[in-house]
Protein backbone atom coordinates (compact mmCIF):
# COMPACT_ATOMS: atom_id res chain seq x y z
CA UNK A 1 0.00 0.00 0.00
CA UNK A 2 1.46 3.32 -1.08
CA UNK A 3 0.90 6.39 1.03
CA UNK A 4 0.46 9.71 -0.71
CA UNK A 5 3.41 11.99 -0.06
CA UNK A 6 2.84 15.76 -0.03
CA UNK A 7 4.41 17.72 -2.82
CA UNK A 8 7.84 19.12 -1.94
CA UNK A 9 7.68 22.75 -0.86
CA UNK A 10 8.36 25.38 -3.45
CA UNK A 11 11.97 26.29 -2.59
CA UNK A 12 11.81 29.55 -4.58
CA UNK A 13 8.71 30.65 -2.68
CA UNK A 14 10.33 29.79 0.65
CA UNK A 15 13.41 31.80 -0.31
CA UNK A 16 11.30 34.81 -1.17
CA UNK A 17 9.46 34.57 2.15
CA UNK A 18 12.74 34.30 4.03
CA UNK A 19 14.19 37.29 2.16
CA UNK A 20 11.07 39.30 2.91
CA UNK A 21 11.41 38.54 6.61
CA UNK A 22 15.06 39.60 6.56
CA UNK A 23 14.19 42.86 4.79
CA UNK A 24 11.50 43.60 7.38
CA UNK A 25 13.98 42.96 10.19
CA UNK A 26 16.61 45.16 8.52
CA UNK A 27 14.11 48.00 8.07
CA UNK A 28 13.16 47.79 11.73
CA UNK A 29 16.81 48.00 12.75
CA UNK A 30 17.35 51.00 10.45
CA UNK A 31 14.35 52.77 11.96
CA UNK A 32 15.64 51.98 15.45
CA UNK A 33 19.08 53.44 14.62
CA UNK A 34 17.78 56.37 12.58
CA UNK A 35 15.52 57.72 15.31
CA UNK A 36 18.33 58.81 17.66
CA UNK A 37 20.33 60.18 14.71
CA UNK A 38 17.41 62.33 13.59
CA UNK A 39 16.89 63.45 17.19
CA UNK A 40 20.57 64.40 17.50
CA UNK A 41 20.53 66.36 14.22
CA UNK A 42 17.37 68.19 15.26
CA UNK A 43 18.97 69.01 18.61
CA UNK A 44 22.07 70.29 16.87
CA UNK A 45 20.07 72.53 14.53
CA UNK A 46 18.29 73.93 17.58
CA UNK A 47 21.65 74.71 19.21
CA UNK A 48 22.87 76.80 16.26
CA UNK A 49 21.77 80.46 16.06
CA UNK A 50 18.51 80.90 14.13
CA UNK A 51 19.79 84.15 12.58
CA UNK A 52 22.88 86.34 12.35
CA UNK A 53 23.10 90.04 13.29
CA UNK A 54 22.16 92.80 10.88
CA UNK A 55 24.73 95.55 11.35
CA UNK A 56 25.49 98.44 8.95
CA UNK A 57 28.77 97.83 7.18
CA UNK A 58 28.96 94.16 8.12
CA UNK A 59 27.59 91.16 6.26
CA UNK A 60 27.43 87.62 7.65
CA UNK A 61 26.93 84.17 6.21
CA UNK A 62 27.27 80.74 7.81
CA UNK A 63 27.18 77.15 6.67
CA UNK A 64 27.06 73.84 8.50
CA UNK A 65 27.50 70.34 7.03
CA UNK A 66 27.14 67.10 9.03
CA UNK A 67 29.70 64.33 8.76
CA UNK A 68 29.56 61.92 5.85
CA UNK A 69 28.68 59.18 8.32
CA UNK A 70 25.23 60.10 9.55
CA UNK A 71 25.81 58.26 12.82
CA UNK A 72 28.68 60.63 13.71
CA UNK A 73 26.72 63.77 14.54
CA UNK A 74 29.27 66.21 15.89
CA UNK A 75 29.47 69.36 17.96
CA UNK A 76 30.72 72.02 15.53
CA UNK A 77 29.10 75.42 15.91
CA UNK A 78 29.24 79.08 14.88
CA UNK A 79 27.80 82.19 16.47
CA UNK A 80 27.63 85.96 16.00
CA UNK A 81 25.91 88.45 18.28
CA UNK A 82 25.86 92.06 19.43
CA UNK A 83 27.62 92.54 22.77
CA UNK A 84 26.53 94.83 25.59
CA UNK A 85 28.91 97.64 24.61
CA UNK A 86 27.69 97.63 21.00
CA UNK A 87 30.62 95.64 19.63
CA UNK A 88 30.18 92.36 17.77
CA UNK A 89 31.18 88.94 19.04
CA UNK A 90 31.97 86.11 16.60
CA UNK A 91 32.75 82.52 17.48
CA UNK A 92 33.42 79.20 15.78
CA UNK A 93 34.15 76.02 17.69
CA UNK A 94 34.35 72.25 17.71
CA UNK A 95 33.51 69.89 20.58
CA UNK A 96 35.32 66.59 21.12
CA UNK A 97 33.19 63.60 20.19
CA UNK A 98 30.35 62.73 17.84
CA UNK A 99 27.20 61.99 19.79
CA UNK A 100 24.31 63.60 21.64
CA UNK A 101 26.58 64.29 24.63
CA UNK A 102 28.91 66.32 22.37
CA UNK A 103 25.96 68.32 21.04
CA UNK A 104 24.71 69.04 24.55
CA UNK A 105 28.20 70.17 25.57
CA UNK A 106 28.34 72.38 22.49
CA UNK A 107 25.17 74.09 23.70
CA UNK A 108 26.78 74.66 27.09
CA UNK A 109 29.90 76.17 25.51
CA UNK A 110 27.96 78.49 23.23
CA UNK A 111 25.63 79.59 26.06
CA UNK A 112 28.59 80.18 28.40
CA UNK A 113 30.38 82.34 25.84
CA UNK A 114 27.32 84.49 25.27
CA UNK A 115 26.57 84.85 29.00
CA UNK A 116 30.15 85.81 29.87
CA UNK A 117 30.31 88.25 26.95
CA UNK A 118 27.46 90.13 28.66
CA UNK A 119 29.81 90.84 31.57
CA UNK A 120 33.05 91.52 29.68
CA UNK A 121 34.01 92.26 26.09
CA UNK A 122 37.64 91.20 26.63
CA UNK A 123 38.13 88.12 24.45
CA UNK A 124 40.81 86.79 26.81
CA UNK A 125 38.42 87.01 29.74
CA UNK A 126 35.55 85.48 27.77
CA UNK A 127 37.57 82.36 26.94
CA UNK A 128 39.24 82.14 30.35
CA UNK A 129 35.98 82.35 32.28
CA UNK A 130 34.20 79.98 29.91
CA UNK A 131 37.07 77.51 30.34
CA UNK A 132 36.74 77.56 34.13
CA UNK A 133 32.95 77.23 33.98
CA UNK A 134 33.18 74.20 31.69
CA UNK A 135 35.80 72.51 33.89
CA UNK A 136 33.61 73.09 36.96
CA UNK A 137 30.78 71.18 35.24
CA UNK A 138 32.90 68.03 35.26
CA UNK A 139 31.69 66.80 31.87
CA UNK A 140 35.08 65.42 30.88
CA UNK A 141 34.78 66.91 27.37
CA UNK A 142 36.69 69.74 25.73
CA UNK A 143 36.12 72.17 22.88
CA UNK A 144 38.30 74.22 20.57
CA UNK A 145 37.15 77.77 19.88
CA UNK A 146 38.09 80.97 18.09
CA UNK A 147 36.44 84.07 19.63
CA UNK A 148 36.59 87.55 18.10
CA UNK A 149 35.34 91.00 19.09
CA UNK A 150 34.96 93.82 16.57
CA UNK A 151 34.21 97.43 17.52
CA UNK A 152 32.60 99.16 14.50
CA UNK A 153 33.34 102.63 15.96
CA UNK A 154 37.09 102.19 16.48
CA UNK A 155 37.45 99.38 13.91
CA UNK A 156 39.49 97.42 16.46
CA UNK A 157 39.45 93.63 16.17
CA UNK A 158 40.64 91.35 18.97
CA UNK A 159 41.10 87.61 18.55
CA UNK A 160 41.62 84.79 21.07
CA UNK A 161 42.01 81.12 20.18
CA UNK A 162 41.60 78.00 22.29
CA UNK A 163 43.22 75.16 20.36
CA UNK A 164 41.31 76.06 17.20
CA UNK A 165 42.38 76.22 13.55
CA UNK A 166 43.35 79.75 12.40
CA UNK A 167 41.02 82.02 10.48
CA UNK A 168 41.77 83.30 6.96
CA UNK A 169 41.44 86.94 5.85
CA UNK A 170 41.79 89.16 2.80
CA UNK A 171 41.36 92.88 2.08
CA UNK A 172 40.45 95.05 -0.88
CA UNK A 173 43.99 96.44 -0.69
CA UNK A 174 45.39 93.10 -1.83
CA UNK A 175 46.61 91.83 1.54
CA UNK A 176 45.63 88.38 2.78
CA UNK A 177 46.82 85.64 5.08
CA UNK A 178 46.28 82.78 7.47
CA UNK A 179 46.12 84.21 11.00
CA UNK A 180 48.66 82.03 12.81
CA UNK A 181 48.32 83.94 16.07
CA UNK A 182 49.32 82.45 19.40
CA UNK A 183 46.56 80.56 21.17
CA UNK A 184 45.94 78.49 24.28
CA UNK A 185 44.71 74.95 24.91
CA UNK A 186 41.13 73.87 24.18
CA UNK A 187 38.42 74.86 26.63
CA UNK A 188 37.76 72.38 29.41
CA UNK A 189 41.28 71.03 29.94
CA UNK A 190 43.50 73.36 32.01
CA UNK A 191 41.92 75.42 34.78
CA UNK A 192 43.02 79.02 35.29
CA UNK A 193 44.27 79.32 31.72
CA UNK A 194 44.96 82.84 30.35
CA UNK A 195 44.46 82.99 26.60
CA UNK A 196 46.60 85.24 24.39
CA UNK A 197 44.96 88.15 22.55
CA UNK A 198 45.85 89.49 19.11
CA UNK A 199 44.88 93.08 18.28
CA UNK A 200 44.23 94.33 14.76
CA UNK A 201 42.63 97.41 13.21
CA UNK A 202 40.52 97.00 10.10
CA UNK A 203 41.51 99.87 7.80
CA UNK A 204 40.30 98.40 4.49
CA UNK A 205 37.23 96.64 3.26
CA UNK A 206 37.71 92.91 3.40
CA UNK A 207 36.57 89.59 4.77
CA UNK A 208 37.26 87.28 7.71
CA UNK A 209 36.54 83.56 7.32
CA UNK A 210 36.33 81.27 10.35
CA UNK A 211 35.80 77.52 10.14
CA UNK A 212 36.28 74.19 11.91
CA UNK A 213 38.93 71.58 11.13
CA UNK A 214 36.37 69.44 9.29
CA UNK A 215 36.68 71.96 6.44
CA UNK A 216 40.45 71.79 6.01
CA UNK A 217 41.62 68.40 7.24
CA UNK A 218 40.72 64.84 6.37
CA UNK A 219 42.09 61.33 5.82
CA UNK A 220 45.22 61.70 3.72
CA UNK A 221 44.68 65.45 3.30
CA UNK A 222 47.00 67.60 5.46
CA UNK A 223 45.63 70.65 7.21
CA UNK A 224 48.26 72.87 5.54
CA UNK A 225 46.85 72.02 2.11
CA UNK A 226 43.31 72.72 3.30
CA UNK A 227 44.27 76.09 4.76
CA UNK A 228 46.02 77.08 1.53
CA UNK A 229 42.96 76.12 -0.51
CA UNK A 230 40.70 78.22 1.72
CA UNK A 231 43.18 81.11 1.52
CA UNK A 232 43.09 80.91 -2.28
CA UNK A 233 39.29 81.06 -2.32
CA UNK A 234 39.23 83.97 0.13
CA UNK A 235 41.79 85.98 -1.87
CA UNK A 236 39.76 85.48 -5.03
CA UNK A 237 36.36 86.08 -3.42
CA UNK A 238 36.99 88.69 -0.72
CA UNK A 239 34.37 90.99 -2.29
CA UNK A 240 31.89 88.24 -3.22
CA UNK A 241 28.51 87.76 -1.63
CA UNK A 242 29.22 86.19 1.80
CA UNK A 243 26.75 83.38 1.08
CA UNK A 244 28.61 82.47 -2.11
CA UNK A 245 31.98 82.55 -0.37
CA UNK A 246 30.73 80.51 2.60
CA UNK A 247 29.42 77.81 0.24
CA UNK A 248 32.71 77.75 -1.70
CA UNK A 249 34.77 77.39 1.49
CA UNK A 250 32.54 74.60 2.79
CA UNK A 251 33.12 72.65 -0.43
CA UNK A 252 36.81 72.36 0.49
CA UNK A 253 35.63 69.64 2.89
CA UNK A 254 34.75 67.54 -0.16
CA UNK A 255 38.42 67.61 -1.19
CA UNK A 256 39.58 66.42 2.21
CA UNK A 257 37.24 63.42 2.29
CA UNK A 258 36.11 64.67 5.67
CA UNK A 259 34.51 62.32 8.18
CA UNK A 260 33.94 65.13 10.65
CA UNK A 261 31.19 67.72 10.51
CA UNK A 262 32.13 71.19 9.29
CA UNK A 263 31.11 74.79 9.98
CA UNK A 264 31.98 78.09 8.27
CA UNK A 265 31.35 81.70 9.31
CA UNK A 266 32.06 84.55 6.87
CA UNK A 267 32.21 88.19 8.01
CA UNK A 268 32.57 90.82 5.28
CA UNK A 269 33.49 94.38 6.24
CA UNK A 270 32.60 97.28 3.90
CA UNK A 271 35.40 99.48 5.22
CA UNK A 272 35.41 102.74 7.19
CA UNK A 273 32.53 105.12 6.57
CA UNK A 274 33.74 108.33 4.89
CA UNK A 275 33.16 111.36 7.02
Amino acid sequence: MHRHRPDPPDSAQQLLIALGQLVDQALERIKFQQAPVELAMALQRHMLPPSLPEVPGLHFAARYMPSQDGLDVGGDWYDAFVMKDGSLGFAVGDVQGHDVEAIAFMGQVRTSLRAIAEATSDTREVLSRANDVLISMGCGLFATCCFLRFDPASRDLTVSRAGHVPMVWATAGGRSGIALDNGGPPLGIVSGERYPVTHRRLTDAGVLVLFTDGVVEGPGYPIEAGLEEVARLVRAGFDADPDVLASAVLKVADLTGHRDDAAVLVVRYDGPVPG
